[in-house]
């Protein structure tokens, strides 16, 4: 939803006095210090209440808002997608490589969850939720029945670690029927109920990103947006249930001990990637279609902070249904409390059972969890048919639509495994190696090539041209060291404490983990093999063609001539202006804010090439 946000965060770039521009760059360092005040203020909250929410904020602050920047800006500079924008570095091309293989597994995974999605909220259309009783043909004798309870006054506590709630059987016997395998290696027989909702998925997906950012973008603006009038709804009902209380004081009781696990700050790191679309491309490919001076710096802040106020308020909402779970069974709320697909198919689900009008609730909630789940569903389409089209623009782009369908098609079939009796294991095996190590090589790659390969002065610059000034201390400092660093230490105690995955009680065979580890290190293993490729083109020895193609590609730099400045100027193909300055006054008649900023850039250039020739 992050990537999508920032296709819909647009602004329009006019002309401005060299005044107004001084009163813009005093507005963007307000809108920092108040934007930075409020995530102090937040991190104080959450130290003196929810400690295990700490993590999320630190690694927000370190990882999360300067990368996300910094691929905004990436994009948008370049107008280019995440194949494409190499063009920086042509050595590492493969680290675009990588990042459309991770997208393309996620994207398998992640509309099969869509699917499961689509399934309860068919099922939501009835006068009786089909997981509310036992006693149907799925059920067994372990099922315990909450409503029965109640009618007989039970005013004693339930052991039910011995027993299982219809909500759960529902889910693992009915609509998984994971009974009929009997592991990752016996997938059994195609749940066509299941294939048909990840059909119907699929056409959705493919009617919303048939004209691409276009069609796509208007159907954010609902997809964005709506879910949070439900989650509103949600929240308020969730507050005034009885019992509420416990499960946002569970929410918010300090678990200090939490600190000192990695899993938790590995965790962290990746609900930051996820929720922001950050390593992804479909930051680079929806700022790919902003205007060259679209103020992306604001719209970093926006985005960030709406997003962390966003997982505190669903925190609140989950946390709160929990704590009358937790009431009306007589359990601790951590004995109903699950992470993962339980939470969103299994516990929230039974907690809609318990409350009046039941499938009204129950269609709001999955209607939420839909239009979220497509919104990150359109982000990844558009982000690997953005990558392919632009290395190919003369053959594919006049074919977008049906380079689409076939993209569409091609991930349905692979994402057929999912919809079988054992497809959950699939997915969970998708779900752990997929987007994993992969994913933090590929970012801190990314960060590196940036400001070590590329240069830090080199890019800041690029980005005193898009917005008139160039990013802060806090920035630089969290490109150069913090972030890389961060992600590095991460990935290396990840590594080193690794943990096979595992389904509930089943445990992957060994084959099945190093087929896990096998996806994850292939999306690594692109960025060598680009830079094969990458030598091989050049000429000279080995070192010659390694320094060759390190350095920007003759195309990089600004979509547009008249955007192009300093060392940017007549690079294009077909160029005939020497000066795009000249090409700006012809346009607007005169030297605009942004004018005067290409002439800063050009002179800091010239003084740079002045004092390496005196070295």
């Amino acid at each position: 939803p992050a990537a999508s946000w920032s296709g819909v965060l647009q602004d329009s770039a006019g002309s401005a006095s060299p005044s107004q521009l001084s009163k813009e760059r005093l507005g963007f360092r307000c809108l920092f210090c108040i934007t930075f005040k409020i995530y102090l203020i937040f991190f104080f909250f959450l130290l003196l209440a929810g400690a295990f929410l700490v993590p999320y904020f630190i690694m927000l602050a370190i990882c999360g808002i300067p990368i996300f920047f910094m691929e905004l800006s990436l994009g948008q500079f370049s107008s280019l997608g995440p194949l494409a924008v190499w063009k920086i570095s042509p050595l590492f091309k493969g680290v675009g490589m990588g990042t459309i293989l991770i997208v393309s597994l996620v994207a398998i995974y992640y509309n099969m969850i869509i699917a499961y999605v689509l399934f309860y909220l068919f099922a939501s259309l009835t006068s009786d939720l089909p997981w509310q009783h036992c006693g149907n043909w799925w059920n067994t004798e372990l099922c315990l029945d909450h409503h029965v309870l109640r009618a007989g006054n039970s005013s004693l506590p339930i052991n039910i670690s011995n027993t299982v709630s219809p909500s759960e059987e529902y889910w693992s016997r009915y609509v998984l029927h994971i009974q009929g395998s009997s592991g990752i290696g016996d997938p059994g027989r195609i749940r066509w109920n299941l294939c048909l909702c990840l059909l119907l998925s699929w056409t959705i997906v493919y009617l919303c990103i048939l004209k691409g950012v276009k069609s796509s973008g208007k159907v954010v603006y609902f997809t964005a947006t709506f879910p949070y009038l439900i989650l509103v709804m949600l929240l308020i009902r969730g507050v005034t249930l009885e019992g509420a209380w416990k499960g946002i004081q569970f929410y918010l009781t300090p678990q200090f001990d939490h600190l000192l696990s990695s899993k938790v700050w590995i965790e962290a790191a990746l609900q930051i990637f996820y929720s922001l679309g950050v390593g992804f491309g479909g930051l680079l490919t929806f700022a790919s279609y902003n205007t060259f001076h679209q103020n992306i710096y604001r719209d970093t802040f926006i985005v960030t902070l709406g997003n962390a106020i966003t997982s505190i308020l669903a925190g609140f909402a989950i946390f709160s249904v929990l704590g009358y779970m937790s009431q009306e069974l007589g359990v601790p709320v951590n004995q109903v409390a699950k992470a993962g697909p339980g939470l969103a198919f299994v516990v929230y689900p039974q907690a809609m059972t318990m409350l009046p009008l039941s499938p009204f609730w129950s269609f709001l909630f999955f209607f939420m969890l839909l239009t979220l789940g497509l919104d990150s569903q359109f982000a990844f389409m558009e982000t690997i048919v953005t990558a392919v089209t632009d290395e190919f623009p003369y053959y594919l782009r006049p074919k977008k639509a049906s380079f689409s369908a076939v993209i569409c098609i091609a991930l349905f079939l692979m994402g057929l495994i999912l919809t079988t009796e054992g497809g959950m294991y699939w997915l969970v095996l998708l779900d752990d190696y997929s987007a994993g190590f992969g994913l933090m090589v590929v970012v801190i790659t990314t960060c590196l090539v940036v400001t070590r390969v590329y240069g830090m002065k080199r890019f800041c610059r690029d980005i005193h041209m898009m917005l008139g000034f160039k990013p802060g201390s806090y920035f630089r400092a969290c490109w150069m060291v913090l972030s890389p660093a961060t992600m590095m230490a991460l990935l290396v105690y990840n590594i080193v404490k690794y943990q096979p995955s595992e389904y509930g009680n089943y445990q992957f065979p060994t084959w099945a983990e190093a087929l896990g580890i096998l996806m994850g290190v292939l999306s690594c293993l692109m960025i060598p093999l680009g830079m094969v490729v990458a030598v091989l083109q050049e000429e000279g020895t080995l070192w010659e063609r390694v320094q060759q193609a390190s350095r920007p590609a003759m195309g990089w730099g600004p979509a547009l001539e008249e955007n192009r400045s300093g060392a940017y100027v007549a690079s294009l193909a077909g160029s005939q202006s020497p000066k795009p300055l000249m090409v700006h006054m012809r346009k607007y008649g005169g030297i605009t804010s942004y004018e005067n900023t290409a002439i800063e850039v050009d002179r800091e250039m010239e003084e740079e090439e002045e004092e390496e020739s005196m070295i």
